[in-house]
């Protein structure tokens, strides 16, 4: 099940900055309108929402706090309002881990949000009787373990088993019910806020060696998940420095190519080990 996103609608959390903006952008280019949710809009969304106020493809902002039901409820409402319902959610909105954030935050927002948004989301294509995407913003947190992250590495490895478990219902098995096409993305390091407004984290980046992924290569990965015939339901793509390959579900060797690696990555490791030494008696 291909769908065009022109003349859709989609709702997109985490949309007021880094891969979720530049996957509203892209929407919004393709003739897509656009719920963007989120906390708050960095300068670049909020230009992106006044480019697009008074087009006949426009753009929303619904200040969204995804750990909390009734504000998710209402964009999705929102969408239900200004464009009659929605065709294509993406709930995106992400944090990564600094040593002091609260479990139950990361729970809520990583992993607990999605799911949450994506039930909405068939609720939706199934009383509307019409065929729908979700996409999901995985990482390749999911394919390896990683010490300085494991709430992050938990949350994501749930989403892309979750993408992969929701596969079917793309070609479903009782006549009438909507082809509904459950995806995802798995990007390596991304030159978004979430790295580069995080000394902590980017001290980790050699910058002489590593290499960045750019947030519109995700973008265009997630787009060609929802209109292309070759994404069936249930894949998962690793997106790195100019390569894009499926994640198999079992036996796959890993992140592959640039854009994967951050090289003083120990740093973080040791601060781990330290933090753990100095709680003992």
């Amino acid at each position: 099940m291909a769908l065009s996103v022109a003349g859709k609608t989609a709702v997109v959390t985490g949309a007021g900055s880094g891969i979720c903006y530049s996957f509203a952008k892209l929407l919004l280019q393709q003739k897509c309108n656009v719920v963007l949710s989120d906390l708050a809009l960095r300068p670049e969304a909020e230009s992106l929402v006044k480019d697009f106020s008074s087009e006949s493809t426009r753009a929303v902002f619904q200040q969204t706090d995804v750990t909390k039901w009734d504000q998710l409820d209402r964009a999705f409402e929102v969408a239900k309002r200004e464009f009659g319902g929605f065709d294509i959610v993406c709930p995106g909105a992400g944090v990564y881990e600094p040593v002091s954030s609260p479990i139950l935050n990361h729970h809520y927002i990583n992993l607990v949000h999605p799911i949450y948004a994506t039930q909405q989301a068939i609720a939706h294509f199934l009383q509307a009787s019409k065929p729908g995407a979700v996409v999901h913003v995985s990482s390749i947190a999911a394919q390896r373990p990683i010490i300085t992250a494991p709430l992050y590495v938990a949350a994501k490895s749930g989403i892309s088993n979750l993408i992969r478990s929701l596969a079917n219902l793309e070609n479903p098995d009782r006549p009438g019910l909507p082809s509904i096409r459950v995806s995802g993305v798995a990007p390596g390091v991304i030159r978004t806020p979430l790295w580069t407004e995080h000394p902590d984290k980017l001290r980790w980046i050699d910058q002489a060696k590593d290499e960045w992924v750019e947030p519109e290569e995700v973008a265009q990965a997630m787009l060609d998940l929802i209109q292309e015939e070759d994404y069936a339901g249930g894949t998962v793509l690793e997106v790195g420095k100019d390569h894009v390959r499926r994640v198999q579900v079992l036996n796959d060797p890993g992140p592959q190519g640039p854009g994967h690696s951050v090289s003083d990555a120990g740093k973080g490791e040791k601060e781990v080990w330290d933090s753990l030494a100095s709680r003992t008696t």
